[in-house]
């Protein structure tokens, strides 16, 4: 690593002609790493993505999509794609979950929705040249949580009953994604990866190089049933409710076709197939990354799984499943 950070450092004083010292911007769950250097001119932002482990091209296309949609996704100053490394903007260093509390919460998220409006109308699904978030993806991502959460961290193996139900309930989910209207999807819109930013064009996006073309609800599930920050569910629903009136005053939903109850079932079941990928991302990063951290978040995303399935009658085999396990992060 020493090296690699000898080889960024030069690499920025070529840039920007000045002897640049590195402070840690941000920690990542990928291989990737953000830190923060002063200029003359100001601060500026460091990407070292290691071309073995990270791909910088997505990275650059998609905030190329988001600026262009008016969206306030950081520049690209300088990239050396061979290496990793790319020089950014500065968008600041206050993350939404650190400045949201109730006081704040309809301000912030009414930015946060506003600015998901313009993802999903401003990007143009046929020409942005983006992943189809298909069932091969969505399937791969629920196996996450059997294989890392429930046989790696938890030591269950399912029986073939059991099995069973996990297949019906990752079919029911898959059905419900892909029914829904397609949009441009951020794939991991939530507080922390939304940034306060003081220039009136709030929030700041980060965190995008993952975008599909995918459901209409993954991105809004993300934001308000958040693995990090969480709130009364009927706050939740209000919120849900003034963004479909969004999608439908802005053309993505055909308030002809999709109900506001059916736009609510798809956000329900959609975040049930984030939820489950997120516990089992968050028991990868431990088993297979030592990175810890992520563990003390699974009560709450497992919590939210538990909620939406013991209020649907699609689930109610898997919601039966999830408390025979006896899960240890169940919240009593």
């Amino acid at each position: 690593m020493s090296e690699r950070l000898t080889q960024l450092k030069e690499w920025l004083r070529e840039q920007t002609g000045q002897d640049c010292d590195l402070a840690p911007a941000s920690s990542d769950a990928s291989f990737r790493r953000y830190f923060r250097i002063e200029l003359e001119e100001g601060s500026r932002i460091v990407m070292d993505a290691p071309p073995a482990q990270e791909d910088c091209r997505p990275f650059i296309h998609v905030a190329s999509l988001l600026q262009d949609a008016g969206l306030n996704a950081p520049d690209i100053i300088a990239q050396d794609l061979d290496a990793g490394f790319l020089l950014l903007g500065d968008l600041g260093n206050t993350t939404y979950l650190e400045v949201l509390n109730p006081e704040s919460a309809d301000r912030l998220y009414g930015d946060a929705l506003s600015a998901l409006i313009g993802i999903q109308a401003c990007v143009d699904t046929a020409s942005a040249e983006l992943p189809a978030y298909d069932e091969a993806l969505l399937q791969t991502e629920l196996n996450l949580f059997k294989d890392w959460y429930l046989e790696k961290h938890c030591g269950v193996t399912l029986d073939a009953e059991q099995q069973a139900v996990w297949q019906r309930t990752c079919e029911t989910l898959i059905v419900s994604a892909l029914e829904q209207p397609t949009v441009c999807v951020h794939r991991d819109y939530h507080s922390r990866n939304l940034m306060e930013v003081n220039d009136g064009h709030n929030p700041g996006i980060l965190d995008f190089q993952d975008a599909v073309i995918g459901p209409v609800t993954y991105d809004l599930v993300s934001l308000l049933r958040d693995c990090y920050i969480s709130w009364p569910r009927d706050q939740v629903e209000e919120w849900v409710n003034g963004f479909y009136e969004q999608t439908v005053h802005s053309g993505i939903v055909n308030a002809d076709k999709v109900s506001k109850e059916q736009f609510l079932k798809w956000f329900d079941l959609m975040g049930v197939q984030r939820h489950l990928k997120a516990i089992g991302i968050f028991s990868r990063l431990l088993h297979r990354d030592n990175k810890e951290g992520y563990m003390q978040d699974i009560p709450r995303t497992l919590g939210y799984v538990m909620n939406v399935c013991e209020r649907s009658p699609e689930l109610q085999d898997f919601h039966q499943l999830l408390l025979t396990l006896k899960l240890p992060d169940q919240i009593s």
